[in-house]
């Protein structure tokens, strides 16, 4: 009887530890712990990098084309500033805006690059200048219920 419980045990135990294994190999995928094969890099500045972290997804229609790599804050300006990879191959107009952006209500943020309509491509450790800063939903919820956010 007790040789019964001790090999349920050991299959639940078996059970846990490959599930553990599994996230753990999720995690480290998703954070692109692996990092870019090749690119260079970008520079923007925000008034908000909610939401954001290094290793957050940069986006160019829907498809990931890179990474943030760094993210600091300007004792100058007060402002973030963002340092994000783009994969070689990959060239962004000069003109071109980059926004946070969620993927939902109770998603996740990721950096999105909206080209712009320039033959000049920016260079390595070129900025984009046109930039948009996340936007909280507590924020706006708040808003909305204290009135700020209705049409009078």
């Amino acid at each position: 009887m007790a040789s019964e419980h001790t090999s349920t045990e050991i299959a639940m135990g078996g059970a846990v530890l490959a599930a553990a294994v599994g996230f753990f190999i999720y995690a480290a995928q998703i954070t692109g712990s692996g990092g870019d094969p090749g690119g260079y890099e970008l520079t923007a500045s925000f008034r908000s990098a909610e939401g954001i972290s290094i290793g957050t997804d940069v986006r160019l229609a829907g498809v990931r084309v890179g990474s943030v790599t760094g993210l600091t804050l300007n004792k100058t300006t007060f402002r973030a500033d963002a340092t994000f990879s783009v994969i070689d191959g990959v060239d962004i107009p000069d003109d071109s805006a980059i926004s946070i952006a969620s993927e939902g209500l109770l998603g996740g943020a990721f950096v999105e690059i909206v080209p712009g309509g320039s033959p000049f491509v920016l260079e390595p450790g070129g900025e984009i200048i046109d930039t948009q800063g996340s936007v909280s939903l507590i924020t706006l919820l708040l808003r909305y219920v204290g009135g700020d956010g209705r049409a009078e």
